[in-house]
């Protein structure tokens, strides 16, 4: 008695997987009538986020973060330079992120991301505008010694707002991130104590430490489509609806940012407004979520 129905359960589900692709426009319209999204979302809702710290064991920081299916692990490596003559007093970060093959049908392989330089400049720009690390933290000696902080960011799946997942891996991993110990060698260079065997030599600094952190950025992607914002689109929503604005605040909701990559939908003030209230919203849940993540770790 149940074969009919399953069958007809079956082929109803066919057809509406046929329509969804043949005419996704339409498919997200009808929901969008509703104020609701295929994924049961409300349109200003964001999905499902998790951090975890410390993901990347032979780094000085870590942190895999995710947004829904979007999958980020961001890995810092801290190198001794020397600085350059306009800041003595100051070290650097260098911010790269990687889209490989796995990530995205879309990605071929051999070939660069598109996408990838874009995202990469976002977060230099952005990290380093918000003035949430002091470079001043990174000297060492000044004019002679600082840290250089290599940040990568691997993409291990895209799925839709891409950029907010890899700044909340950054942010995460710089939340892990422990200054190592360094000592001068023999010839008078300052090395890494543990890897040079110079445990017993008078440390640069006396321990491991945490970088104070303020003014963090966190950022929200919406898709604008007629009179409607989804927040935090994923990949089929973004190559629909081609109208994205990716708005950045700080922990004190103070603007850092704001990002509209052309699109057929006029940002009017209205739409951005909402824009940036919803990006409030969700700067609270993942400050909570960052706070549980390092909690966590302090705990283990």
């Amino acid at each position: 008695m149940g074969l009919p129905n399953a069958s007809g359960d079956l082929s109803t589900e066919v057809e509406v997987d046929a329509f969804r692709r043949l005419f996704p426009l339409r498919f997200y319209e009808k929901h969008l009538l509703e104020s609701i999204r295929p994924d049961a979302r409300s349109l200003g809702r964001a999905r499902e986020t998790t951090i975890a710290l410390g993901a990347v064991a032979s780094a000085n920081g870590s942190a895999l973060a995710k947004i829904g299916s979007t999958t980020m692990l961001a890995a810092i490596k801290m190198e001794v330079m020397t600085p350059s003559l306009e800041t003595p007093d100051e070290g650097c970060i260098a911010i790269d992120f990687h889209m490989p093959p796995i990530c995205s049908p879309i990605v071929r392989p051999g070939r660069p991301a598109e996408g990838a330089p874009v995202v990469a400049k976002q977060l230099s720009d952005t990290i380093l505008s918000s003035g949430m690390i002091n470079l001043k933290e990174l000297s060492l000696v000044s004019g002679k010694a600082a840290w250089m902080a290599y940040l990568d960011i691997y993409c291990l799946d895209a799925d839709g707002a891409l950029f907010d997942t890899a700044l909340l891996s950054a942010v995460a991993a710089f939340s892990h991130l422990e200054i190592p110990v360094v000592s001068l060698n023999d010839d008078g260079k300052i090395v890494l104590s543990e890897e040079q065997g110079l445990s017993d030599r008078e440390p640069v600094n006396k321990e491991k430490r945490k970088i104070n952190l303020s003014s963090v950025p966190f950022s929200l992607t919406c898709v604008l489509h007629k009179n409607y914002i989804l927040a935090d689109p994923t990949a089929e929503e973004e190559s629909i609806m081609d109208t994205i604005v990716t708005v950045v605040l700080d922990s004190s909701s103070q603007l850092v940012s704001l990002h509209k990559p052309g699109g057929t939908v006029l940002a009017y003030t209205s739409a951005i407004q909402d824009c940036i209230a919803l990006t409030r919203q969700r700067v609270k849940e993942l400050q909570k979520i960052l706070e549980e993540g390092i909690s966590g770790m302090e705990v283990d």
